[in-house]
């Protein structure tokens, strides 16, 4: 199902014309870039109505905003000289821009998982663990893989149990990538490590090395271990989600990618997004599920973790809850 806001922003792209286009790409993450890039070329054809209603709509959006103030950095910057003086000011300053200079990173993120991995591979695995912190949680589980096992357990453990990054470290991060990259644009930073980074990028690595890693670290810090497999969320935890929530979730999946997922699912869980659907739709998913053939495993876990990537998202949106089954029946 495409997503209505991608089709959106694609329609009125398009309307801008190619050097206004691409003005707004250049403010966009590796991934934007590469959504609106694919709805872009998949459009074929768009009302002249449907051009209208987005466009009107991005002009009453744009008029209910106003900007307070072009430069945010060099006002809070001024602002605080003023009220606390050069010296006070400076201290809080630099906590509270913090990653606005770590543009070396930024370049990773339009690199794929082999290169990343090739360009780290001879770092100290804190440094290592300190970068990949910054980059999207599935990047950073197709660069782990791409590592040795004893290299990338300890990785592992270091970004489970790194709590944050001094300014001063973020620098000299940047350093260490200017000496094997070209250089870079903006970082949109993104999480800085913990328990739950840590779990996120073993959700993304595929069920036999996600049990080497957690087996890795529970060696050396059992507490750890645990603390990382209670933030995880696998495919099969799905049978944790109440029936209101599963429903939701599965308006966003498509069947083949469904039916796919379901091929390595216990049969459990089957009949629970089975009980889920219509007595159609369920009758359907049967039928394509008994005439589909063997089926790879990567290919198995891939629209797992696409169908996990959605259910998080609707988590992170309050949409739906994960865990705490319930009775909602369908309707």
């Amino acid at each position: 199902m495409e997503d209505q806001g991608t089709q959106d922003a694609a329609i009125f792209l398009m309307s801008l014309g190619e050097e206004e286009a691409a003005e707004v790409f250049k403010h966009l993450s590796p991934k934007e870039v590469q959504k609106l890039g694919e709805t872009i070329a998949n459009m074929r054809s768009v009302t002249r109505e449907r051009v209208d209603q987005v466009i009107g709509k991005f002009t009453d959006e744009a008029a209910s905003h106003s900007l307070l103030v072009s430069d945010t950095n060099n006002y809070v910057k001024a602002v605080l000289k003023r009220a606390l003086g050069d010296d006070k000011a400076s201290l809080l300053i630099d906590r509270i821009m913090q990653g606005s200079d770590v543009s070396g990173i930024e370049s990773l993120k339009w690199m794929d998982p082999v290169s990343i991995a090739e360009l780290l591979r001879n770092e100290h695995p804190q440094i290592m663990a300190a970068i990949l912190v910054h980059l999207e949680s599935d990047l950073t589980a197709g660069v782990l893989k791409q590592l040795p096992d004893r290299q990338r357990n300890e990785v592992m453990l270091r970004i489970a149990t790194l709590e944050g990054i001094q300014p001063t470290a973020l620098n000299d991060l940047n350093e260490v990538l200017y000496k094997v990259l070209a250089g870079g644009d903006k970082i949109r930073k993104t999480s800085l490590g913990g328990v739950q980074t840590a779990a996120d990028i073993i959700n993304m690595m595929g069920t036999q090395i996600e049990t080497a890693v957690i087996e890795s670290i529970r060696t050396l810090d059992a507490e750890l271990a645990q603390r990382i497999m209670d933030k995880m969320f696998t495919f099969e935890d799905l049978l944790k989600m109440d029936n209101k929530s599963i429903q939701m979730a599965l308006k966003e999946v498509s069947t083949d990618s469904l039916v796919i997922a379901l091929k390595g699912s216990s049969t459990e869980l089957r009949e629970h997004i089975l009980a889920n659907m219509s007595a159609r739709a369920a009758e359907g998913l049967r039928d394509d599920l008994e005439s589909r053939g063997p089926v790879r495993l990567s290919e198995v876990e891939n629209q797992q973790k696409e169908i996990l990537k959605i259910v998080r998202r609707l988590s992170d949106e309050g949409l739906i809850v994960i865990g705490g089954g319930g009775d909602d029946s369908f309707v």
